[in-house]
């Protein structure tokens, strides 16, 4: 990482250093307690996530500044947030417009920006329907729900149970932990919503014996990110939709991660020329600022009358004004063609770097979600980046997983991919793995 010396820190870095010894006067907090709360170890925040000791204080474009004026490459995205890089200028300037104007109305009025969200996405996908809410987990709630009361209130055919797949993620609600397929998720949180069922992904017969009469959906992700950007083959995927065709079960494609240009394509299912019932978003879709959404097929219409769900927070002013920015930015600069360009490219380069490390089993994945499986965990190669200057993040333990920005440039990628071919090469050496 690039150190600067106390007299060239940047303005925002001397402000933060500020602001924070007057914050710690003010309240009277000890000069360690400040220290303590500065490196991440926070005492009266709950330590339901293993933090990293860096604390980040800004960021433009690829690249993102800690409180001790530290310099770092990032391709985390804030897990494929910043889609547009941090602080991109129309979004910002958009929100400023409407945090001079109207930040928030009840969802009981008409509010004018979920119109131009809802007209520009239902013209550039097969959706009819959006539903805004704040977060992946609450975008996949309301698929959930929505499709449960379709069959019992629409069809009156009472069915409910949800078929996902193993290695799956869904998100840390109570329904939506039930639906990943992963354990770890779930421990201690018993007794589980029941309605799920989960099987091996790509064992057809496994899937086919597992719908049965109460049977309403079947929920998928293209790309399992968190499950070690995993693909869903095509052979697999067209079955899946026949099935749903069988049966009269509704296809739920979980987009949250993979969705808004990430893959290659506006959304990942556009890929494989399928049409979903309901698809979800959420990280990508406002960069940064809390959103998600539920789209859906027309026909769904009418499973969500008045009263049936809402979200007190889905699809404010505020919110509408950065998807909206977002989206048209995302359209303007045809940033998916370019996603899928600079995604190509960077595998290209990976695969000729590391094509001699047998440590390296695999590089995979669409667009700019990608993946470099590894014989061992890559915990410690995380840690190694970040002391020079890399940051990204990994897919379980074993897959490092690589999330830069769309705008991310040729020159940017060459000097992530010669950091990571070295750390991964040193670490393959030093292990004789």
């Amino acid at each position: 990482m690039s150190k600067l010396t106390h007299m060239d820190q940047p303005d925002f870095v001397q402000k933060h250093i500020a602001d924070t010894g007057t914050q710690a006067g003010a309240t009277g907090k000890t000069e360690e307690a400040v220290k303590t709360a500065g490196s991440g170890k926070l005492e009266h925040v709950f330590p339901s996530y293993g933090r990293y000791d860096i604390s980040l204080v800004k960021g433009k474009g690829s690249w993102v500044w800690d409180d001790k004026g530290n310099k770092y490459l990032d391709f985390t995205c804030g897990l494929a947030v910043t889609s547009l890089g941090h602080a991109p200028e129309k979004v910002g300037e958009k929100l400023k417009q409407q945090i001079d104007t109207l930040w928030h109305v009840s969802n009981l009025f008409h509010i004018p920006g979920q119109d131009r969200v809802a007209e520009l996405l239902t013209a550039n996908t097969c959706a009819d329907q959006v539903f805004f809410c704040n977060s992946g987990a609450e975008s996949n709630e309301a698929a959930i729900k929505l499709a449960r009361r379709y069959h019992q209130k629409v069809k009156g055919t009472g069915r409910y149970e949800v078929i996902t797949f193993q290695q799956s993620f869904h998100g840390r609600t109570l329904a939506t932990l039930t639906a990943t397929g992963q354990q770890k998720v779930k421990d201690g949180f018993l007794p589980l919503p029941e309605g799920f069922v989960t099987v091996p992904l790509h064992d057809l017969p496994a899937l086919e014996a597992a719908i049965g009469e109460h049977t309403a959906a079947i929920m998928l992700e293209m790309v399992l990110a968190e499950g070690g950007i995993l693909e869903v083959q095509p052979d697999f995927l067209n079955s899946v939709v026949e099935l749903c065709k069988r049966h009269g079960l509704l296809l739920i494609v979980d987009e949250v991660q993979t969705g808004m240009g990430r893959t290659g394509k506006l959304f990942a299912h556009q890929h494989y020329g399928i049409e979903p019932d309901i698809f979800t978003v959420a990280k990508g879709i406002a960069s940064g600022f809390p959103a998600g959404l539920m789209l859906a097929k027309g026909y769904l219409r009418e499973a969500f009358p008045p009263g049936s769900h809402a979200s007190t927070f889905g699809g404010t002013p505020l919110a509408t004004a950065a998807m909206s920015a977002t989206i048209e930015t995302m359209l303007e600069d045809n940033l998916p063609q370019r996603a899928a360009e600079s995604g190509e490219y960077l595998k290209a380069q990976l695969k000729e770097k590391l094509a001699d490390c047998p440590f390296v089993l695999d590089i995979r994945g669409k667009g700019l979600l990608i993946g470099i499986e590894c014989k061992e965990a890559v915990g410690d190669i995380v840690l190694a980046g970040q002391k020079r200057g890399l940051l990204f993040v990994t897919a379980g333990t074993h897959v490092i997983r690589l999330l830069p920005n769309l705008y991310v440039s040729r020159e940017e990628i060459d000097q992530a991919v010669d950091i990571l071919s070295d750390l991964i090469h040193t670490y393959a050496k030093e292990h004789q793995a």
